[in-house]
């Protein structure tokens, strides 16, 4: 047990007496001067689990996503590519609390003695980054505890999270998944989009724009863009200036035009253009653009969950394959999309709490899950029994032979390790070709309610306690009695407050049959909650 070692290296990165850390829904993130204990704490965790796992391959992602620049995180990624078992977050926040070099080592050994890992055995890590100017720094304090536990470690370097969790699925599948390396991951989706725009008839697709936030997804997208040729793939790339960190996400980024209803300024696009922004890692997108009048038009992670999810369908209905497609949405999804997803694709629809680790496995209850978060995180699952009865079934006509193609191919354009901005570009393109739409036509699917999203800054966030997957609150006492009175006064009106997990704030949402009784219904709610 070196557990000499881990005291040692430990008292380089003191904890901080008057902090305490939680691991939540995101890693752990919060301002980037404070995270250098966490760091060093979270390189014994990733050590330990990799050990319990028999020497599985364990992620480490540093990023902070769409928060500010003096912001920055960690999160760990599980052998499969999917987020840490939720075990293993209580484990995190524990050893992250240990007060003194001496009570790490103690609790580190008391894990292992707990889960009974033998820490002799092999541990392998691997590392990315986004572009945060702490990031380097951060990384130090990471290698410095993988060095003291004797732990084997690769640096990726800057990598979108996405690109992260698939090169940890890769590794602990030998290869099947995908070649375990960044330009594997542009081989692999870029190579399925080509095929799936060839077998479409495309020749001549529209040009688009994307916002990246000025973040790691500009340098991953140029390079994606390049491996698949400008005669497929028209894309217009704005904000990818990630060499001024004080950029990063500024009046840009998946999260400002969720939240701002508005094109970033560096978008000067005509209208009826189709526009997409991803967030600051590139795990999020959300699409956008100004109609004939100039007026913003949203196409969020409702807008593209539903349309994910039609084109499955048709396509497994003219392979003639059956297969139980299911959506999953969290509290945050608009009305009118879960009513389409119901009334008119006759899907089921399941509603989980905010964050991808739980519409993550909810979607495991399909053959097909689609799930996206309103924010644009998301992405598609393919259960094991989907994919061997689309790669086994014989086809009767030639038209079921294609749909089964473009299926079979449609499987390798998805990374189903977790919510990539990326990959769900890709596939939003080969579906809008395929269907021969612009935004306008997409965007004619069904009506958003007019909603709002507000940030509230309370004193202590933990205090808000929900229930019925985030939609209602039950602690403090009296706050949902409050919003439940104000929504009857709303035609069609909606409305709910919970915790954020990435910030010391709480958010509210509201809808309502119109933009000025949304807004007046989500300002009245936010007053209710600053009180507290």
């Amino acid at each position: 047990m070196p557990h000499e070692k881990i005291i040692e290296a430990s008292s380089k990165h003191p904890k901080p007496a008057d902090r305490k850390f939680t691991y939540g829904t995101a890693g752990f993130r919060m301002k980037a001067d404070l995270l250098d204990p966490v760091m060093f704490r979270v390189g014994l965790v990733a050590a330990l689990r990799s050990q319990k796992l028999n020497s599985a391959t364990i992620g480490v992602m540093i990023t902070a996503s769409h928060n500010v620049p003096a912001d920055n995180g960690v999160k760990l990624v599980d052998p499969m590519g999917e987020m840490l078992e939720p075990a293993w977050e209580v484990y995190s926040t524990t050893l992250s609390n240990a007060a003194t070099d001496e009570e790490l080592a103690a609790e580190y050994q008391k894990l292992a003695d707990q889960l009974k890992i033998d820490t002799t055995r092999s541990a392998k890590v691997v590392i990315g980054r986004d572009t945060r100017e702490s990031g380097p720094a951060l990384l130090k304090a990471l290698t410095d505890a993988l060095d003291a536990v004797g732990a084997e470690y690769e640096d990726h370097g800057i990598v979108t999270t996405p690109q992260l969790h698939y090169i940890v699925r890769c590794i602990n599948t030998h290869g099947l998944y995908g070649n375990p390396h960044e330009n594997g991951y542009y081989e692999k989706l870029g190579d399925a989009y080509k095929q799936l725009m060839k077998a479409h008839g495309v020749k001549q697709p529209t040009k688009f724009t994307v916002d990246c936030a000025n973040g790691v997804g500009a340098p991953a997208l140029h390079k994606l863009a390049e491996y698949i040729g400008s005669d497929i793939f028209q894309v217009e790339i704005v904000n990818d200036q990630i060499n001024e960190p004080s950029k990063l996400n500024f009046q840009c980024g998946a999260d400002f035009v969720k939240t701002q209803q508005r094109l970033p300024p560096a978008s000067k696009v005509e209208n009826m253009v189709r526009c997409a922004s991803l967030d600051g890692d590139a795990d999020r997108l959300i699409y956008y653009y100004n109609d004939d009048k100039g007026n913003f038009r949203l196409l969020d992670g409702d807008k593209i969950a539903t349309l994910a999810a039609s084109f499955i369908g048709g396509l497994a209905k003219d392979a003639n394959i059956d297969l139980n497609i299911g959506v999953v949405q969290t509290a945050y999804a608009n009305g009118s999309s879960t009513d389409y997803i119901k009334k008119i694709l006759g899907l089921p629809v399941i509603c989980t709490p905010t964050g991808v680790k739980h519409l993550h496995h909810a979607a495991l209850a399909f053959d097909v899950g689609v799930y996206f978060e309103a924010n644009g995180h998301g992405t598609v699952l393919f259960s094991n029994n989907a994919i061997e009865k689309i790669q086994e079934l014989e086809p009767e006509s030639p038209g079921q032979a294609e749909s089964l193609k473009k299926l079979r191919i449609f499987i390798d354009l998805i990374n189903q390790t977790v919510g990539d901005a990326l990959s769900d570009l890709l596939m939003v393109e080969v579906i809008l070709a395929h269907k021969h739409w612009g935004p306008k036509e997409w965007d004619n699917n069904y009506t958003d309610l007019p909603n709002r999203l507000v940030r509230v800054e309370v004193t202590d966030r933990t205090v808000f306690k929900t229930t019925d997957a985030e939609r209602r609150l039950i602690e403090p006492a009296t706050v949902q009695k409050k919003i439940d009175e104000l929504v009857l006064k709303y035609s069609k009106g909606r409305a709910f407050a919970r915790a954020s997990g990435t910030e010391d704030a709480v958010r509210v949402y509201a809808e309502a049959a119109t933009r000025g009784e949304a807004e007046e219904l989500a300002r009245l709610v936010a007053e209710i909650v600053a009180q507290y």
